[in-house]
């Protein structure tokens, strides 16, 4: 996973309070990364577009793909997660639990072609 900088977040994210705090300048890459924000949610970042990821209650015990790295991995080791693609619309992600490892699995062209998918919809 690229680090990203408490800067680079605020400016893509929070564009007035990053002004705010560190003044005009810029960054000069764009945000992309997969973050978690709470009540077992992620949020993907991808330049200023944002789209939430939502924790599926897990049933079942049989191993699942991630969509990421794309390695198989026990049901324990992944979640699944709900995109809203739509009104009424839905698309479903398995991601690893631990994002991190994760990223670093499926680099940053995995990473860009899995937000590419859910932000084309959202």
């Amino acid at each position: 996973m690229n680090s990203h900088s408490e800067r680079d977040l605020l400016l893509e994210l929070f564009p007035e309070t990053a002004r705010r705090e560190f003044g005009e300048g810029g960054t000069k890459k764009a945000t992309l990364g997969l973050f978690p924000v709470g009540d077992g949610k992620l949020a993907l970042v991808r330049g200023g577009r944002l789209v939430e990821l939502h924790p599926v209650d897990a049933v079942g015990k049989n191993a699942c793909h991630c969509d990421l790295c794309h390695t198989t991995r026990s049901r324990g080791d992944v979640g699944i997660y709900r995109v809203e693609a739509g009104v009424r619309r839905y698309r479903y992600v398995t991601l690893c639990l631990s994002t991190r490892h994760c990223q670093d699995r499926g680099g940053h062209t995995s990473l860009a072609q899995l937000a590419d998918r859910l932000l084309s919809e959202a």
